[in-house]
């Protein structure tokens, strides 16, 4: 077995005790109906536990992972997405400790193992870097953003739960329209893997010929049927579905196609699960947040973000301006990735002016904390899928 192959396991193995970690903590949480909290303490220990074995296998994948590709593992989709998945999961690790929230394990790696399995979506083969990747400021700046990102992360965590408890799903109003966007757009990432993994089995490919922005033929595969089709397009796979629509040449239209192929899957699911449940997702784990302290959800949500905060600024703003200084003799370029990343952090820089100039506290700051881990996944999805730039991984 090589060491990829042994990579490859590890994660498997990672996964698979994650979702088992998330029933168990989901049965401590249900289990507590007194609110004496021993259940609770029992079942949260036995998941915790399971929990730090997916966590020990997943970073044994990123060392292996390293050692079969010569550096570290963040230098596409598949690997920085899954680095991800794993600093979320080291983080909740470490509020545990703290805290004792069984709770926050389920929440928190329900989104760990979609952010895995949309990294699996992705080609997982180990290829040499090209050479503007070749220097050690990869692994310095990327693996700050990361740990970054899934400190971050646990605060939208903490804050899901105290908006998932505090506001009332029978009651019409803003807060529920958009605690139960904030669902769907998870559901989305469902859809995603669910449509990328049916056309993959389906084998699925169809290749047409198109005008690029500089008047030039070039080419593009789809790997789902599609419905968005390049500047003046024409088909080179016999029987291949027609284009609905035709985008400008400066967008990627299969990229377009694969989103919108996932709006289509998990839309689908989404009233599904309604239908089965007869209610909203949302509602749907009311019965779990009885006994939650909302006052120390709170204090995570701001505590995550002070830790992440500055680590962000170090990794995503400081290191990434020395290190475009020496690839491309400038600090500052206005490329896509580096001014979503100023966004980024701005919002947390605003976060914090808010919560300690104005008060901003309890649902208000779940609230930004959520809206934030939002920013956070548009700039790895959109920005990465979408939008070309010297930094965009696809």
């Amino acid at each position: 077995m090589t060491l990829a192959d042994l990579s490859s396991n590890l994660l498997y193995v990672a996964f698979l005790a994650y979702l088992i970690a998330t029933f168990v903590f989901g049965g401590a949480v249900k289990g507590n109906k007194e609110g004496s909290f021993k259940s609770e303490g029992r079942w949260g220990k036995i998941a915790f536990i399971i929990t730090v074995i997916g966590f020990l296998s997943h970073l044994g994948y990123f060392f292996t992972r390293w050692g079969a590709t010569g550096h570290a593992p963040l230098s596409n989709m598949f690997e920085f997405t899954t680095a991800f998945g794993m600093t979320l999961v080291g983080g909740f690790i470490v509020i545990y400790l703290i805290y004792k929230t069984p709770v926050l394990g389920m929440i928190v790696l329900p989104v760990a193992l979609l952010i895995i399995a949309y990294a699996s979506m992705f080609p997982s083969e180990v290829s040499p870097l090209i050479p503007a990747l070749q220097t050690n400021w990869l692994a310095i700046h990327v693996s700050t953003v990361v740990i970054a990102e899934g400190i971050l992360a646990i605060s939208a965590g903490a804050g899901l739960v105290y908006l998932l408890k505090v506001v009332d799903m029978n009651k019409k109003s803003k807060q529920r329209f958009w605690l139960e966007a904030i669902m769907y757009s998870l559901v989305l990432v469902i859809g995603f893997v669910i449509a990328s993994t049916f056309f993959t089995l389906t084998d699925y490919q169809a290749d047409f010929n198109y005008i690029d922005k500089d008047g030039n033929e070039a080419s593009i595969g789809y790997n789902m049927p599609p419905l968005v089709g390049m500047n003046e397009y024409t088909s080179l796979t016999e029987d291949a579905m027609d284009p609905f629509f035709e985008t400008p040449a400066v967008i990627n239209a299969g990229k377009v196609t694969t989103i919108l192929w996932s709006f289509i899957f998990g839309t689908i699911l989404y009233w599904l699960i309604r239908l089965i449940a007869r209610k909203r997702i949302a509602a749907i784990f009311k019965p779990f947040l009885k006994n939650v302290n909302l006052q120390l959800m709170d204090e995570i949500n701001y505590r995550s973000v002070i830790i992440g905060f500055p680590l962000f600024t170090l990794g995503g703003l400081i290191f990434a301006m020395i290190w475009a200084q020496i690839a491309w003799s400038r600090f500052w370029g206005w490329d896509p990735k580096e001014v979503w990343a100023l966004i980024t952090w701005l919002f947390y820089a605003a976060y914090l002016h808010l919560r300690l100039g104005k008060g901003w506290q309890g649902e208000k700051s779940a609230w930004l904390a959520v809206i934030g881990f939002a920013i956070i996944m548009f700039n790895l999805i959109a920005v990465n899928l979408i939008i070309a730039g010297l930094h965009s991984y696809a």
